[in-house]
């Protein structure tokens, strides 16, 4: 994406300031929604405890917000995960290893007197950003079926038709979610997340879970450690396995992969796209695997198309 400055899509209203809020950081930046294009010297990044009380989460938004060039009058996007109430901007965390802190908390008035010259808040699904945003500009552009995951604190999902969300229909989990699906008995998340890679890893070792996050496992992995090795590939084999049993239903051109963790995608296309491929029906056989085209932008892309389409705030 080229840079552009604000000012003349500011005139005319083409400009939306959107945020991306993830388990360990937040990020900020003005979305031309003529271009798609977000100018040099943003997105604005800050670190994010997503164990902090919810004076210190408001408080951390909004210094990221801050440091937005003003824009009187601006449109603010955000995208949060789940679980949360996005038509009314409230949180509803609880046992998600998260921000566990804002259950029950009214982001939505709490930022509405502070944060720099808002108009308008919308909330919606940070994976349905990430997919839109890749959709509008990235890996799955042109693509009228699309499915996207991210990976990372937690996993995400979301299933896009013509760049439209959708919670239902064949082939797509409850409420267009596969964190509330299971394996061997057990929520996803507990086989596919940071925590549970890092938790994997430790057992495989026998060393204290925190001692390795995922970046240093996957060097680990690269440099051939055999434990490694084995907890990527298992870990994201089974992802493949359970997505292809629902993938053959929905049936997408493509999925899309993106999230922190994506990052070690040299680690996870293997095993990933054997899980996917090698599945008994072989429906999802024929589906593209691919990792996003812009991991650290696609949230923020999505979440500006998303105000632009009109959507008060997805499910």
């Amino acid at each position: 994406m080229s840079p552009s400055g604000d000012g003349g899509a500011e005139e005319n209203g083409a400009v939306v300031s959107v945020m991306d809020v993830g388990g360990t950081h937040v990020a900020a930046a003005n979305v031309d929604l003529r271009s798609g294009a977000i100018p040099a010297g943003q997105p604005v990044r800050l670190a994010l405890d997503s164990h902090a009380g919810a004076e210190e989460f408001v408080a951390t938004l909004v210094a990221c917000a801050a440091a937005l060039p003003t824009r009187p009058g601006r449109r603010w996007s955000i995208a949060v995960p789940g679980p949360f109430d996005y038509a009314h901007g409230i949180a509803w965390y609880e046992g998600v290893g998260k921000f566990d802190a804002l259950r029950g908390f009214d982001l939505g008035e709490a930022l509405a007197t502070k944060l720099p010259d808002a108009a308008a808040i919308a909330f919606h699904n940070d994976a349905d950003a990430f997919g839109v945003g890749e959709w509008w500009r990235g890996a799955a552009q042109g693509r009228r079926r699309v499915a996207g995951i991210t990976l990372g604190t937690g996993i995400g999902s979301c299933f896009l038709q013509d760049g439209r969300p959708l919670r239902e229909g064949p082939g797509i989990p409850p409420g267009g979610r596969i964190n509330e699906l299971h394996y061997a008995g057990k929520p996803l998340e507990e086989t596919v997340s940071r925590q549970a890679l890092r938790q994997a890893y430790a057992e495989a070792v026998g060393a204290d879970p925190e001692a390795a996050d995922v970046k240093e496992i996957a060097q680990r992995a690269r440099e051939g450690e055999e434990a490694a090795v084995r907890v990527f590939e298992r870990t994201y084999r089974i992802l493949g396995t359970v997505l292809a049993s629902i993938l053959g239903g929905f049936a997408p051109d493509i999925l899309v992969v993106g999230g922190s963790i994506a990052a070690s995608w040299d680690l996870i296309a293997g095993p990933l796209t054997a899980g996917l491929h090698e599945a008994e029906s072989g429906r999802a056989q024929g589906i593209a695997v691919v990792p996003a085209a812009h991991p650290a932008q696609a949230a923020l892309l999505g979440a500006a198309h998303l105000a632009a389409e009109g959507n008060t705030g997805s499910d």
